[in-house]
């Protein structure tokens, strides 16, 4: 090939291309162009429920408000010689929300309190349909709940008569959608997800005229990992002091989790972190050698055992002699009802799973999110459980009736799908940055030094924590432990304060401890609402 031929073919190489690249820029742009911009929208509605005999109104507002990784007014303008460029474009998301504040309008002097489940990766719909909101749905307690037709009651466990609230859905989750390069990484996330949630709650605030209001946050299961990292963040970069955080179903530590401590091998603490939750589900389902009358005192003993003899055993290794071993054995025997087969194959660990799978024989499994729930054993030769009999009991009436509600009585959602989990667990980011350090840790997610830290900024900040005796997804004695190990002064201690239920994870469920429940949060929340004049 000549010189000039081969300039030729290269000038040709060069205006294909660049017809090409002008063809995928435009396709790109149309393609853009195409997809819906995320707008902030809400409908607003006057509704009223049937408390204590009289009627009482109030107002309810369904939206989606639009959050950004970054201030869009801060992003660079394109060049002023490329117009038609289209503008950089940081990634944002539409959280979706339902508020409900008390009365016709809503009174900026009433306390606030922004709710969300956990997951990571669950939508909100939990605590909306079951715990404070106006409206509740009813289930079958401790048993599968018959298909629709559901019902929804007024709810007379409803806080809304001490404070506003707003349930609120996690990104990628509910009416939530996400937009701009690289989105998921900007929102799926320990702190991506806080930032997220940070912003919310800023916008929601300016938007809403609340930002002199009692402020409060009410997170279960993540939510609660979510809420103490959220503290910290609104106080350090937002300027936000926040009068009470409220944990249902605590996990700050990750560490402690008790379905999988056999991947953490020499970490042996979940084990006998759990084993309170064991006692509490085979003394429920009569499933003991020998059975106390009362639940309390015989935890009380298992705890002590469980962090006595039971962990200092662990801890021994392969060194633990055969003596010991078979005494602790009996113990764990005399507890949980596992037979001495089981509890030895185990190596005297016995994780959430292998524990739901045996504790009622071969053919029942008991439930995880609450163990007071059983069904019927997919598996017999299964070394774990392989379901959740209490997620399965009640998903239908909460999915449903949220569904149904929303659309027809809150006049939202129309052509929309609610998404009840976001199903990317592949894509979270685990690793935290905790305060004062310049980078994430690779270790398991653990956000105790920012409740620490956010409480030693805001000495008036109070926290409470809810657990259920029968929660084996965050086990109430792991909360307890990770309350206890808070690194704060004695001074502060006071600012803590632990409820516990005869429920399970969502303690909502069992209606008795739903109006406990209730009874515990609301007069927390006076008390946290008139810190300042009490000092």
């Amino acid at each position: 090939m000549t010189s000039g031929n081969r300039w030729w073919v290269v000038l040709a190489s060069l205006w294909f291309c660049a017809a090409v690249c002008a063809e995928t820029d435009k396709a790109s742009t149309e393609r853009l162009d195409a997809v819906p911009a995320l707008k902030t929208v809400s409908s607003r509605t006057t509704q009223s429920i049937l408390l204590h005999g009289h009627s009482v109104a109030y107002v309810a507002e369904a939206g989606v408000q639009v959050v950004h990784s970054k201030d869009p007014l801060d992003e660079v303008p394109a060049p002023a010689d490329k117009s038609d460029a289209p503008l950089p474009h940081s990634p944002e998301v539409s959280m979706s929300y339902v508020a409900y504040a008390l009365g016709k309008e809503a009174d900026a002097r009433r306390p606030i309190m922004f709710i969300f489940n956990g997951g990571p990766g669950s939508s909100t719909i939990w605590l909306h349909m079951g715990s404070f909101g106006p409206k509740r749905v009813v289930t079958t307690d401790a048993a599968h709940s018959p298909a629709a037709p559901y019902q929804m009651v007024d709810n007379a466990a409803t806080l809304l008569t001490e404070t506003d609230l707003v349930f609120v859905d996690a990104p990628g989750t509910g009416f939530s959608h996400l937009r701009g390069q690289d989105a998921d990484k900007a929102f799926y996330g320990v702190d991506q997800d806080v930032t997220a949630f940070a912003s919310f709650m800023v916008d929601f605030l300016s938007s809403h005229g609340r930002w002199n209001s009692p402020k409060f946050i009410f997170g279960e299961s993540y939510g609660t990992t979510r809420a103490a990292a959220l503290v910290y963040v609104l106080q350090s970069r937002h300027a936000i002091d926040v009068n009470g955080v409220i944990f249902l179903s605590q996990i700050l530590s990750f560490d402690n989790n008790a379905d999988t401590p056999q991947l953490n091998p020499g970490v042996d603490q979940p084990y006998a972190l759990a084993l309170p939750t064991y006692a509490a589900t085979a003394w429920y389902h009569h499933a003991l050698p020998e059975r106390p009358a009362v639940l309390e005192p015989f935890l009380a003993e298992v705890e002590a055992f469980a962090t006595g003899e039971y962990l200092s055993a662990l801890a021994a290794g392969r060194s633990l002699g055969a003596d010991r071993r078979a005494s602790v054995a009996a113990r764990l025997h005399a507890y949980t009802g596992l037979s001495l087969d089981v509890i030895n194959r185990a190596n005297l660990r016995i994780n959430a799973g292998v524990f739901e799978k045996n504790v009622l024989g071969d053919q029942r499994t008991a439930g995880r999110l609450d163990t007071r729930f059983a069904g019927p054993t997919l598996d017999p030769l299964s070394k774990e459980a392989e379901y959740d009999p209490q997620s399965e009991a009640i998903s239908s009436a909460y999915v449903s009736a949220f569904n149904d509600y929303v659309r027809r009585e809150l006049k939202f959602g129309e052509g929309q799908t609610y998404k009840i989990s976001g199903h990317f667990g592949e894509k979270w980011d685990y690793l935290h940055r905790p305060p004062s350090e310049s980078m994430a840790v690779p270790q398991a997610t653990n956000v105790l030094p920012d409740l620490a830290v956010a409480m030693k900024q805001n000495p008036r900040l109070k926290v409470m924590m809810n657990g259920g005796y029968y929660d084996l997804a965050t086990p109430y004695f792991s909360a307890e432990f990770e309350l206890s190990h808070l690194a704060i002064p004695d001074s502060l201690a006071s600012n803590l304060e632990i409820k516990l239920y005869p429920s399970g994870h969502m303690v909502y469920v069992y209606e008795p401890a739903l109006i406990q429940l209730t009874a515990n949060v609301a007069d927390f929340i006076k008390r946290a609402s008139h810190a300042v004049a009490d000092h």
